[in-house]
């Protein structure tokens, strides 16, 4: 068994180096089909790992150590759990998914060998990281899938928009990352290892110790360490005020936005985080900031997702209000429920994204909503798969989405830790929003009159089966992997793996409630998400098929909040204007000041001049008198005499 750990992650890094150092000669054609071939060896050990942890064996070992520094051990290793099995049977599907999609989204593009490795390269990184027994290889696998994700958003890098997206993605992760390596270095230096096993176990003890960041100033030391690894997870699961990256990444080709944001890099900080629950769950002060700052993303994202018109931005915003969901979900300590979340979101939102690109292919390249609609006749497949994982999404009782989101609402309901009540307003609020603006997506792309022009009219058809094929396989388990909450959710499958305080078990709580998926869509019809979900389906069905003229008047009655919204609350202009153009103003004061006249004026130059204005005096005494050198000389030794008494 092993021997499969091992091949789950290797297998795609082959076909990453096979892909992109011999794609020139092996073709276009053996390209593709070396790196799904192995992405599809990867998915099928995942499933016999998952079947075999499912059977009651975990594993948790060093495959090699790197190096030892006094009674240090930095290790690769792997921790073989029902955790780390999900997320390597969802990584691996939806990145098979992905990797098919692309033959038919990419055809004829010049990158297109690169662009296979990079998708493998980044499968390679991302299953590096769940299977990870220590900090060290997580935090390696952390940064693998940041600079992936760096080549592949950029890789249209001829586009102005692509290059500074990418490089917008890659600072703003670089400001999370550097709190999650301070909370790793704490860690060490507090624990002595870095080894989860290890940790998880000292922990307890450590509950109480302080540690003073500000002289005089103690903290609790796991407040803390939980706060600084949550920075790296607001950054790398894109949460407010980290989260300006995401829309942007938009600019990469749209598979890498189904692998991007469905299942892999946007999670990774979803699956840290409950990975880490031994630690939250000794701090409240980390739980409650997780709960408001989830809080906040889940609502005013989905707001922004409301008022887009790029189909691909919608979606974007909708994958940050989602992951709002599940840190929520974290910072109310239904772990269980987030991770289930964040599963069942893998499979509609790549659903979602995919057939967003589908119709971007029969556009042209044309992503505008309002450049669209009435093409349900022309792509019968894409419109019921998006029909579905919009069902999802919105949280119809009977698709996946609903368990989940469901499950997580009335757990945040159920908890009792502080600002939890904002958190639980946010979070139902937030259904209507959803259900808004993804039926708002679905009626102006698919329903109505065509608004595209003649040409692009004439060429409207169904995408080949390359597109269609991994979208109806992924509508399968949107439907149907939400029917699973009961043993994941509420039973015993993630015992010893997750841990939640008796004081935190709102699951528990909700759980003694369940009474079987049937009753939880029959309870779930009394309820307020259930009725906010409808009547957020009905608003867009009114608003885009029936009196398409209120929009507009809706947005001139409302122009300042629909100003605010369209610029996404001006928290790009302010990083730019506060950062960005802080450090420009910085960089002329220190160029003006620092180079200009201290270094070139002062020093270089200065020293000329004063060596200048001291050989004109000197040269006064050379005059080739004695009388001159005796009087120099007399002076001379007056000076040497006076210093010697002194």
């Amino acid at each position: 068994m092993q021997t499969l750990y091992l091949l789950v992650p290797i297998a795609p890094l082959v076909g990453a180096i096979v892909a992109g150092l011999f794609g020139r000669y092996i073709g276009t054609t053996w390209s593709h089909r070396i790196t799904i071939s192995l992405v599809f060896v990867s998915f099928v050990a995942s499933l016999i790992i998952f079947k075999d942890v499912l059977s009651g064996n975990v594993f948790n070992g060093t495959v090699y150590t790197w190096l030892v520094t006094g009674d240090t051990s930095f290790e690769i290793g792997f921790l073989i759990d029902q955790l780390s099995a999900t997320m390597m049977v969802v990584v691996s599907l939806v990145s098979l998914m992905v990797h098919i999609y692309t033959i038919g989204y990419m055809q004829g593009d010049p990158g297109y060998q690169r662009f296979f490795s990079y998708i493998s390269l980044f499968t390679f990184s991302m299953m590096m990281l769940v299977m990870s027994n220590n900090f060290l290889q997580l935090f390696f696998g952390w940064e693998a899938v940041g600079l992936v994700s760096y080549l592949l958003i950029g890789f249209w890098y001829t586009r102005p928009t692509a290059v500074y997206a990418n490089l917008k993605a890659f600072l703003v992760n670089r400001v999370g990352d550097f709190g999650f390596l301070l909370g790793i270095a704490l860690v060490l230096m507090y624990f002595g290892s870095l080894d989860y096993a290890t940790v998880f176990l000292q922990a307890p003890d450590a509950a109480e110790q302080t540690i003073e960041l500000i002289p005089g100033s103690p903290w609790m030391l796991m407040t803390v360490i939980c706060i600084l690894l949550f920075i790296g997870a607001m950054g790398k699961s894109a949460q407010f005020p980290l989260h300006v990256w995401l829309p942007d990444s938009m600019e990469g080709p749209t598979p890498i936005s189904a692998l991007i944001h469905a299942a892999t890099m946007v999670t990774a900080g979803i699956f840290m985080v409950a990975r880490m629950s031994p630690l939250f769950e000794l701090s409240d002060v980390a739980l409650s900031t997780i709960l408001v700052i989830g809080g906040i993303t889940t609502l005013f994202m989905a707001l922004v997702a409301v008022v887009q018109t790029d189909i691909k931005r919608v979606v974007a915003y909708s994958t940050l209000s989602q992951l709002g969901y599940m840190t929520v979900a974290l910072g109310a300590s239904a772990y269980s429920a987030a991770i289930f979340h964040l599963m069942t979101h893998a499979f509609f939102k790549a659903v979602l994204f995919l057939g967003a690109g589908s119709v971007i292919i029969a556009m042209h390249h044309e992503q505008n909503m309002e450049k669209m609609g009435g093409l349900k006749k022309y792509m019968p497949i894409t419109y019921w798969t998006m029909f579905i994982a919009a069902l999802a999404s919105a949280g119809v009782p009977g698709f996946s989405g609903f368990f989940s989101k469901d499950a997580i609402i009335e757990a945040v309901g159920m908890a009792d830790i502080p600002f939890v009540n904002f958190a639980y307003f946010c979070v139902l609020a937030t259904v209507f929003v959803t259900a808004l603006y993804t039926f708002r997506l679905l009626f102006m792309t698919f329903h109505g009159q065509p608004r595209m022009d003649e040409h692009t009219k004439s060429h409207l058809h169904e995408s080949p089966w390359v597109v269609t094929l991994p979208l109806v396989i992924l509508a399968i388990p949107t439907v149907g992997a939400g029917w699973f909450i009961g043993p994941i959710v509420f039973g015993d499958y993630f015992n010893n793996v997750i841990h939640v305080l008796p004081e935190h078990a709102a699951i528990e709580k909700l759980g003694a409630e369940f009474t079987g998926v049937g009753g939880m869509m029959v309870h779930a019809l009394s309820t307020a998400p259930f009725w906010l979900s409808l009547a957020g389906i009905f608003t867009a069905w009114y608003l885009y098929t029936v009196r398409t003229d209120i929009p507009a008047r809706i947005k001139s009655i409302f122009a300042p909040i629909y100003t605010v919204l369209d610029k996404k609350y001006y928290i790009d202009e302010l990083y730019s204007w506060l950062f960005a153009g802080g450090t420009r103003k910085l960089g002329t004061v220190l160029w003006k000041f620092g180079d200009i006249k201290l270094i070139d004026g002062l020093i270089v130059n200065g020293t000329a001049r004063f060596v200048a204005w001291f050989a004109t005096v000197v040269k006064r005494f050379q005059t080739g008198y004695i009388y001159h050198y005796a009087f120099t000389m007399i002076v001379g030794i007056f000076a040497i005499l006076t210093l010697w008494l002194y």
